[in-house]
């Protein structure tokens, strides 16, 4: 049984969002601890891998996901250049002209006419959409694979970085509507998605996670009221046994996957990122826009479609900037 509440809001319009069930799930510091134990993929595929869950991806999956592009339509799923600050963007990215049209002999080569720019961020964080690397995270001194946090220093990561998926990520994108499949207009912040609610998404879009399969999970960030105050919903801890039981390969959210404001555990701040990124190798691509495929994936009644994902190469990068694209 689950139940929604309605929300008004003057500044924004009303909505109709989803809190779950009248109990959820408990968690405690040794139900994670064991959790993590279960998940764990450190030397699955081998002592050296960097590679984590992307190993499920292999030649098989990546020809399946080209049978899957039928109309030739491409859907960019990432958000714009975040330079406007805000509460979700403390640290907002920088972007100026260096060449402008009304000097655009400026690099003064006979007859050259340009323009150019610089941009710089910090992709981390809520605003950026962006992929962490197996470095990026985290547990209790160690990264996927058992590797020591030392092994992240001043000039860059020496292991699990970016550059391990420098050949960027084509699979079968799958994507879970939760709000247009749980009846709501989105998931409210306060919520935790368990795997049975991702199961009645399955259910209710007719479509199932197999390996390999690149899993994004839309919340409705971008059309909640209020939204733009940092908070944000997440998927429950839990989730990790389901998604290690599917050989499921990347984990895409609106959002950062886990809740915003952190605090499940105060020991396990953000537990789907120590589950998913240090315990099992899974890359989780942060922060994207997802109205645009959603509105795609309902108008043409199908869930799944072909995705790419390219990371810049970093060389010791601990993730990157990213604009994945479905293709349908």
């Amino acid at each position: 049984m689950t139940k929604a509440v309605i929300q008004n809001d003057d500044c924004c319009g009303a909505g109709t969002g989803y809190t779950g069930p009248a109990e959820e799930l408990s968690t405690s510091e040794a139900d994670l601890d064991a959790l993590f134990e279960k998940v764990c993929n450190w030397g699955r595929w081998g002592d050296d891998d960097e590679r984590g869950t992307l190993n499920h991806i292999g030649p098989d999956e990546v020809a399946h996901a080209a049978t899957l592009v039928t109309v030739g339509r491409t859907v960019s799923m990432s958000r714009g250049f975040p330079t406007v600050p805000s509460i979700e963007n403390p640290r907002p990215a920088q972007h100026y002209m260096v060449v402008t049209g009304e000097d655009r002999q400026a690099p003064h080569i006979a007859g050259m006419e340009c323009t150019s720019d610089y941009i710089g961020l910090a992709f981390h964080g809520l605003a950026c959409s962006h992929i962490d690397a197996l470095c990026h995270t985290f547990h209790r001194g160690r990264m996927y694979n058992g590797r020591p946090a030392s092994d992240v220093k001043s000039r860059g990561a020496v292991a699990n970085t970016i550059m391990a998926i420098k050949d960027g990520i084509v699979g079968r994108g799958v994507l879970l509507d939760m709000p247009r499949a749980l009846g709501v207009d989105f998931i409210e912040p306060s919520h935790l998605v368990t795997s049975g609610e991702l199961e009645i998404a399955e259910r209710e879009l007719g479509v199932t996670l197999r390996k390999g399969d690149i899993l994004a999970v839309r919340m409705g960030r971008d059309v909640r009221p209020g939204r733009g105050d940092g908070r944000m919903a997440g998927l429950h801890p839990f989730v990790a046994g389901w998604l290690h039981d599917r050989n499921v390969a990347v984990i895409c959210g609106d959002g950062p996957n886990d809740a915003n404001p952190a605090g499940v555990l105060s020991a396990w701040p953000y537990p789907v990122h120590d589950l998913c990124v240090a315990g099992m190798g899974i890359p989780l691509v942060d922060n994207l826009y997802l109205e645009g495929v959603a509105a795609t994936c309902a108008e043409l009644n199908r869930w799944a479609f072909q995705i790419v994902i390219a990371p810049l190469l970093i060389e010791g990068g601990t993730g990157s900037p990213v604009n994945p694209i479905a293709i349908f």
